[in-house]
């Protein structure tokens, strides 16, 4: 893993609703983990369709989904929102992938077929591994 640094600021990281799960089903700070694996600060960001979604799951799930999404949108606070219009609102898929390919950044997600279309798009993706560590599957660059 190569991390190339540029002139405009942090690195961005895009979050999926499954990544702020990952504390409560794995004890993990994500946060501080993320900076030890990239090896400096960043800039976590959530796209606004991700952030419905665990607002739907806090209404609508079960009563134990309902806790952890509560627990997952207090940490989405930090993260910068994205808000990429009405185009994406029932798809934080397709909302991750078109930020993650237009800023080249990347991408923390456990969800194995978005991780398998970052990749054929060449972004770099965050995921847990062994139910313990955080590790980066591609190159990471600031843009």
């Amino acid at each position: 893993m190569r991390i190339r640094k540029t002139r405009k600021g942090k690195l961005k990281v895009i979050f999926d609703a499954n990544a702020l799960f990952v504390p409560l089903q794995f004890k993990i700070d994500i946060f501080e983990e993320l900076k030890v694996l990239l090896n400096r600060n960043f800039e976590p960001v959530l796209p606004k369709p991700v952030k419905d979604e665990l607002e739907k799951i806090a209404e609508k799930g079960s009563p134990k989904m309902r806790k952890a999404a509560a627990y997952a949108l207090k940490l989405a606070e930090k993260c910068m929102l994205v808000d990429l219009g009405e185009g994406f609102a029932n798809s934080p898929d397709e909302a991750i992938l078109r930020l993650a390919e237009e800023w080249k950044s990347p991408v923390f997600t456990n969800d194995r077929k978005l991780r398998k279309r970052l990749r054929n798009i060449n972004v770099p993706v965050i995921y847990v591994r062994q139910k313990s560590r955080l590790e980066i599957d591609g190159e990471c660059r600031l843009v």
